[in-house]
């Protein structure tokens, strides 16, 4: 499906529709392995359900004990994903955003202060020191490699994509009305031709065969952020919006590739390699977003969200998902970031414990 995990991922932007996960590292995370070439992405992410081939952990490595459930609704879930990864305009932005994450791993007291793991505790002035230098390098390397993809590339975002194939027509069937080879693909249930009698054909039959879609309404459907929540209905594909604040629509740099999953892949891994251990300290990390006052631009959640993660890639891995749940990405940005942050931040750590090692 590639491109269209986004639009199809935006119908599950409604905490009204009754779906329940367990969002808890159970359940959540410990993806294996990621696609090594493009021929593989297609069916990597679940393109009609959302989410990654993880099936979770076992138990908290740390406390030999299952991860307890954490169910909540599905749609108050992906809302908070986009925006608690979203990092905009007057955030940390999305490499900052691993700084904060370090802040709050340092604060917790089941840390051992060990550098990769092993040998004498380090003070926390030395330890802060060696902890913003090796992610800072990281982070800078990450940036150089992925703008400097976007620049050569220049590629689409999902609104001008989504938008302009649409206009183009259906690609699925040349005997169908509204065909064109570089159309839209039609799905049943998410995106399909307006027909006769539809309560988008408008007055005059003027939109008649266009493309509809079956995903969250976007901004014209909230008056009020603090008590309106769009939902999710059938709209033109004409007025499809990400799932972003109306003032924020889509960056306005190219997609490809994915920075945030350039920077959080090299983070995690940075801070896998700095404290030689996978997990989180405890072995779980968490976000708590609270009942109507963490979303921005819509109301929500309608429940207290705890976003957790296990391990520092889970993180990672669950910013790609935002991302694609905010329409924002589709795989063939988010993959290769990636592949990339994880080979960036090979030399990155290397470069900055040699410094630690007086090499330089």
């Amino acid at each position: 499906m590639g491109l269209f995990n986004g639009l199809i991922w935006a119908s599950h932007l409604d905490p009204s529709d009754n779906v329940m996960w367990d969002i808890s590292p159970g359940s959540f995370g410990n993806v294996q392995s990621f696609p090594q070439i493009f021929a593989d992405f297609r069916g990597f992410y679940d393109d009609l359900n959302g989410g990654d081939p993880g099936t979770g952990h076992i138990v908290n490595l740390n406390t030999g004990l299952p991860y307890a459930s954490n169910i909540v609704p599905r749609g108050d879930f992906t809302r908070v994903l986009a925006e608690y990864w979203a990092d905009g305009p007057t955030s940390e932005t999305p490499a900052g955003h691993w700084f904060v994450i370090l802040n709050e791993v340092n604060d917790q007291p089941e840390l051992e202060r060990k550098f990769k793991g092993q040998g004498p505790l380090l003070g926390k002035l030395e330890w802060d020191v060696k902890a913003y230098f090796a992610l800072g390098g990281a982070m800078h390397d990450s940036a150089i490699a992925a703008w400097g993809l976007k620049g050569w590339y220049d590629y689409i975002r999902p609104i001008s994509a989504i938008r302009a194939m649409a206009d183009l027509g259906q690609s699925s069937d040349s005997g169908q009305a509204n065909y064109s080879v570089g159309g839209i693909p039609l799905v049943p249930g998410f995106i399909e031709l307006v027909g006769p009698g539809d309560p988008l054909v408008g007055v005059s039959n003027e939109h008649l065969n266009k493309i509809k879609l079956y995903t969250w309404r976007g901004p014209d459907y909230i008056s009020n952020p603090n008590s309106d929540v769009a939902d999710v209905d059938w709209i033109l594909a004409e007025n499809w919006w990400p799932y972003q604040r109306p003032t924020f629509v889509t960056p306005p740099f190219a997609g490809y590739v994915s920075g945030h999953s350039t920077f959080s892949r090299a983070a995690a891994e940075v801070l896998t390699s700095l404290t030689g251990d996978p997990f989180f300290p405890g072995g779980m990390g968490e976000f708590v977003a609270r009942k109507n006052e963490f979303l921005v631009f819509e109301e929500g959640p309608s429940v207290d969200i705890t976003l957790q993660w296990a391990t520092y890639r889970d993180a990672s891995d669950q910013t790609s998902l935002s991302r694609i749940w905010g329409g924002i990405h589709p795989p063939a940005d988010d993959i290769p970031g990636h592949l990339i942050g994880e080979k960036v931040v090979v030399k990155a750590f290397a470069l900055a414990e040699s410094y630690f090692n007086g090499a330089q």
